[in-house]
């Protein structure tokens, strides 16, 4: 834990504690909000069929959406714990990394 705290620059125990709680329901709640999300776009993996490929497919398309839900509920559920300065420059370096750093120049 020591150095995952020097790397994220965090000095308490306690602060690393609410990092990681924020993590877990920030995956828990996209993960939630991905099915109706799709079932808005009426997608569901009865459309791509049983196969290996249609259930892959599926599951890409899935994550595809999830993805940017989880994005902007790291920051605001980070911001709710009081720790929207980490959040934001996690999702800011996360983001760079991905080559997306464009969006914040």
């Amino acid at each position: 834990m020591k150095k995952l705290k020097e790397r994220w620059n965090i000095s308490s125990n306690f602060q690393l504690t609410i990092i990681f709680i924020v993590f877990a329901i920030t995956g828990s709640v996209s993960a939630y909000l991905g099915k109706p999300v799709l079932a808005f776009f009426n997608i569901n993996g009865e459309l791509f069929g049983d196969s290996f490929l249609g259930k892959t497919l599926y599951l890409i398309l899935r994550l595809l959406i999830i993805f940017p839900i989880y994005q902007v509920l790291l920051v605001f559920i980070g911001m709710l714990f009081g720790q929207f300065k980490f959040f934001w420059n996690f999702e800011k370096k996360m983001l760079k990394r991905l080559g997306l750093g464009f969006l914040f120049k």
